[in-house]
């Protein structure tokens, strides 16, 4: 199993490291993320 991506990376280093294209993360309702959006708040977001 992948170790977790730390929570203080922001969208688009995120994307650029695992190799993805921009835009691949996606907010709930289909759209793009910011790239300068964090995933500590992209998680908390989701557990609501």
């Amino acid at each position: 199993m992948p170790r977790k991506v730390r929570s203080d990376k922001t969208v688009g280093k995120v994307e650029e490291g695992l190799g993805l294209s921009t835009g691949a993360i996606r907010n709930k309702d289909g759209r793009d993320t910011r790239s300068d959006k964090k995933l500590g708040t992209i998680r908390k977001e989701q557990s609501k």
